[in-house]
């Protein structure tokens, strides 16, 4: 009996020592993960801007279509492709200057 009291104590010792090592420092780890994801922000926005230079061409060719059909609601489709294209822009820049 008394073997096993010795036993089980020296195991939860060795348990609460374990624990408390391995928390270390909280910052260095909040610290390595900010770094990581603003480390994507670069990427993430030259993507947003590939896209929304894409959109702009397709939208584009959409405005050029209809209006060489002589369709009527060309200044719509224009300017809902434009606005497309200035949110992407937009919303890129904001969101890397927000977070960054």
């Amino acid at each position: 009996m008394t073997n096993k009291k010795v036993f089980l104590t020296a195991v939860s010792l060795l348990a609460a020592y374990i624990s408390v090592r391995a928390q270390g420092n909280g910052s260095g780890g909040i610290t390595e993960a900010t770094t990581m994801i603003t480390s994507y922000f670069e990427p993430a926005t030259k993507l947003v801007y590939a896209i929304g230079a894409v959109i702009g061409l397709i939208g584009g060719v959409k405005v050029y279509s209809k209006f060489s059909s002589g369709d009527p609601d060309t200044s719509k489709t224009a300017a809902s492709w434009f606005g497309a294209c200035i949110f992407l822009i937009v919303a890129a820049t904001v969101l890397r200057s927000f977070f960054l």
